[in-house]
Formats: C-alpha cells, sequence, structure tokens
C-alpha cells in the first residue's frame, strides 16, 4: 500500500486531566501515514485522483484546536476517524500525537501516542 506521509503538524491544544492544561493550553505535534492506492494519481498527474495534504492538514489542526479531550489517545482517534470519513480513497491512516510539554514532572524527550485506524473498524 502506498503512503502520503506528513510529520510535524504543530498546533496548540487544551487537552489533558490535570486543570491547567484546559486553561493555559500547551503544544500538540502530529505525524500520519496515510495509506492508500496512489497509482491512479501517478499516472494521471491529477489532485483528483489523490488527498490533498492541505486540506488533511487544516482538518488535523481544527481538531486538535477544538473540542477538548482528557486523553491524547482519545484526541488520535479522533483524529484518524474523521480523516478516513473526510477522505474516501484513504484506506488506514496512523496517526502519532506527541504532547512535548506533558505535565508529568520528570525530564523527558517526548510522550506520544500512536493509532492506527482502518476503513472497515
Amino acid at each position: 500500500m502506498d503512503e502520503i506521509i506528513i510529520t510535524g503538524i504543530a498546533c496548540k491544544g487544551y487537552h489533558g486531566c490535570l486543570p491547567e492544561e484546559r486553561v493555559k493550553g500547551q503544544p500538540f505535534i502530529v505525524d500520519l501515514a496515510l495509506r492508500l492506492d496512489l497509482k491512479d494519481a501517478g499516472l494521471t498527474d491529477d489532485l483528483q485522483r489523490t488527498i490533498d495534504y492541505g486540506e488533511v492538514c487544516n482538518t488535523v489542526v481544527a481538531i486538535v484546536e477544538g473540542k477538548p479531550f482528557n486523553l491524547i489517545e482519545s484526541l488520535a482517534y479522533a483524529i484518524g476517524d474523521r480523516l478516513l470519513e473526510q477522505f474516501s480513497l484513504l484506506v488506514s491512516v496512523a496517526v502519532t500525537l506527541h504532547k512535548p510539554e506533558a505535565p508529568i514532572g520528570c525530564s523527558f524527550t517526548d510522550v506520544a501516542v500512536r493509532t492506527e485506524r482502518f476503513r472497515h473498524e
């Protein structure tokens, strides 16, 4: 299966279980692996036969900057599900959601979850 890879979609969101996360907000970074058949797009050079990754990025930003979730797991699932609903050519999507400033009380480089959503789930 072919893939469109988008990495480093930067957003500010208000997700988390702690009250200060809901008030101050924090950065979130999203990486995507969009799985679909790119043969027609590759042969025809026609945008209508693939997925417009600008639209994908706008959708992701709207979700992350929208309704708050307690868990980044839930947010990652919401992103995957929305992309599958919005883009009919998608077979599956892997979402890696980074929360680099998670308030966990120790020094760390990154906290992230990775989910995979499939069209026929």
